[in-house]
């Protein structure tokens, strides 16, 4: 059970926040946004971008482990940038949180067998085998990743790269249900 934190809103055990800033798709902007969280001392945790459905506009998710006050602080300073269109925060509880890893683990013949029932527990996909090595992806939550990657330090890690962390708010029930009548016809 997780601990409630005061300076998350949220009641996760940790300071981290997750920020959905959508912002016009022009060149410089995320370095802008960026920039604003270095020159405040801030880490960013986790930083990912892309186009969103409309070409005109991107989606930056952000995920920053500072407290609730010089957050605030911030989302008035990114709402004074031009390009910055909306920001949300979003709550873990009611947001759809994702990240991509692929990973490279040490699996001779006699481990293969062994990292492949692992890869398949938890979904992943073996992108590339060679002699004495396996290249594994697997997309989930956060927390997924972090439990597949503790049981490969077994075999050893030869390298890792996880990708952003990205997130939308959960639909409502209603949503839900139109959104599958809608599928179904």
């Amino acid at each position: 059970m997780r601990a409630i934190n005061p300076n998350n809103p949220h009641g996760d055990s940790h300071t981290h926040h997750i920020l959905s800033v959508l912002v016009q798709n022009r060149p410089g902007v995320l370095a802008r946004v960026a920039s604003l969280f270095a020159r405040r001392g801030y880490n960013i945790f986790s930083l990912a971008v892309a186009p969103t459905e409309e070409p005109d506009y991107s989606r930056i998710t952000i995920v920053v482990d500072i407290s609730a006050t010089p957050l605030e602080q911030i989302v008035k300073q990114l709402f004074k940038l031009i390009d910055v269109v909306r920001i949300t925060e979003l709550d873990p509880r009611r947001s759809v949180e994702r990240e991509l890893m692929v990973v490279t683990v040490r699996a001779d013949g006699s481990q293969r067998g062994q990292v492949v029932e692992l890869a398949n527990i938890f979904e992943a996909r073996v992108l590339a085998v060679g002699a004495e090595a396996m290249t594994v992806s697997l997309d989930g939550n956060p927390e997924k990743l972090d439990d597949f990657e503790e049981l490969l330090r077994a075999y050893g890690i030869v390298e890792s790269q996880r990708t952003g962390r990205i997130a939308l708010p959960k639909l409502d029930r209603e949503a839900r249900k139109g959104a599958a009548k809608g599928k179904a016809s």
